[in-house]
């Protein structure tokens, strides 16, 4: 439900601009006449793979995120930083690249809106099937953060218990493994 006043932006600032984000100040017509200033992240967009076996297990990442300066469970995934590739290409590539695994089928599951306080960034997050292990000799080389990533397969019950006991924070991976649990439920 929206409400009656329309939000009009009187002018946009950027503060910062990178490959991945920028951050930009608009000037915004509140309710009453009144202007305010709203600072965001405007975000490339990103996409998650929840990757479930044919026992219905899925395949977390355990990665370095500094922001927070932690390990976190994630489903793998990446940006969009590849001009003109579509969604379901991208979730193969970061698929392939992160859990060194193929998958023969693609289902969307559900788009969210990760932190929209402060992001217009979206994550479009997509069911894998059918997964095949890629060879050793062609598996992506990992850098940076990734080089120390690790794998776990969890079962669909562990994950969401992991969700809701807090093993599991990271919101895109909470939302997949739950909306994956529900599309096995039906």
């Amino acid at each position: 439900m929206s409400g009656g006043h329309e939000y009009k932006v009187r002018s946009t600032t950027e503060r910062f601009t990178g490959p991945l984000f920028t951050i930009v100040t608009d000037e915004v017509e509140m309710p009453g006449g009144s202007v305010a200033a709203r600072d965001y992240m405007r975000h490339i967009g990103a996409v998650g793979v929840v990757a479930l076996d044919d026992d219905d297990r899925v395949l977390l990442v355990h990665q370095y995120r500094h922001p927070v300066r932690d390990f976190l469970w994630e489903l793998p995934a990446g940006l969009l930083d590849v001009d003109g590739e579509e969604p379901v290409n991208t979730a193969a590539r970061e698929l392939a690249e992160e859990a060194d695994l193929t998958a023969s089928s693609y289902a969307h599951l559900t788009d969210a809106l990760v932190s929209p306080g402060c992001s217009d960034e979206r994550i479009r997050l997509f069911l894998a099937r059918g997964l095949s292990e890629i060879p050793h000799a062609e598996r992506h080389v990992r850098t940076h953060e990734e080089a120390e990533m690790t794998t776990r397969w969890w079962s669909i019950e562990e994950a969401v218990a992991g969700v809701l006991d807090g093993r599991i924070a990271n919101a895109a991976c909470q939302i997949g493994v739950l909306a994956a649990a529900a599309t096995l439920r039906r």
